[in-house]
């Protein structure tokens, strides 16, 4: 009547996995939604800082966990995606593993199969944020720093956020208001974010970093299109949007390459 054992897990036979739960396992994944790193444009700062953190850590060196966060849609999660896939090439033993936030709860039992593992593991949480009534962020603070056990030694954090404290501000602000004691209130809500140790923001980009953006993709894939026929296309693409991010230059460009026949799958 008791379930079946778990299967033996191999890591070598894949170099990223995903977190499931009910039963507890962690899934293969053969092929990585990612892109090139060198497809990223204007986040050069952010891009060093996690890729110089990251090689760090798979060097076997100190690393920090790293908060990824500001505006929608400026490639916060491609950019975790593309180091692991850039620095997996010189150190294979450097894993990926994606833990949905909904999961949260049971990141101890992850953390404890990953310990003993011969290999480094980037944890990846991505759109990482917490409700007013949201506990999950509890599991959370003792894994990161904090508790007995801590945070492998082997294991890092990466977590994407459009919040720079993953909570809501009125949330924050509703405690200052209405909390007995305030002050101690806000420190516990915020003392999350202080357990990752960088910090990378992400801001919206300007019209040429965005034009920029469509050129390397432009480049990447062979697709020739007159200079000003496609940044008129561009322009009033993003005004219909009304935004400018890396995902509306990408989904810009999908069109493109569809209407000049060019697959980019």
């Amino acid at each position: 009547m008791s379930p079946a054992p778990l299967e033996a897990l191999d890591f070598a036979g894949a170099s990223a996995f995903v977190w499931h739960v009910d039963p507890d396992r962690l899934s293969p994944v053969n092929k990585v939604n990612r892109v090139d790193l060198s497809l990223l444009v204007g986040v050069d700062r952010s891009r060093d800082t996690l890729l110089e953190n990251t090689r760090r850590f798979a060097q076997g060196y100190g690393a920090n966990n790293a908060l990824l966060w500001g505006a929608r849609g400026m490639g916060k999660s491609s950019l975790v995606k593309a180091v692991h896939g850039v620095l997996h090439a010189d150190f294979p033993d450097l894993k990926i593993v994606e833990l949905q936030r909904e999961d949260l709860p049971s990141v101890a039992r992850l953390l404890n199969l990953l310990r003993g593992a011969p290999y480094r593991f980037v944890l990846f949480c991505d759109d990482l944020s917490f409700s007013h009534d949201d506990q999950h962020y509890k599991s959370l603070k003792a894994v990161l720093d904090g508790g007995i056990e801590g945070r492998p030694d082997n294991v890092v954090f990466y977590a994407t956020s459009n919040r720079r404290h993953l909570m809501p501000r009125d949330m924050i602000e509703n405690e200052r208001q209405s909390g007995i004691n305030p002050s101690e209130a806000v420190e516990e809500k915020v003392s999350l974010s202080d357990r990752f140790g960088l910090w990378l923001g992400f801001h919206p980009c300007s019209q040429d970093e965005f034009l920029s953006m469509i050129d390397g993709y432009c480049a990447a894939y062979g697709v020739k299109v007159d200079p000003e026929s496609l940044r008129a296309d561009a322009i009033e693409w993003q005004a219909t949007r009304g935004a400018r991010s890396g995902r509306v230059a990408w989904q810009f460009f999908v069109d493109l390459a569809g209407r000049h026949g060019v697959s980019v799958s």
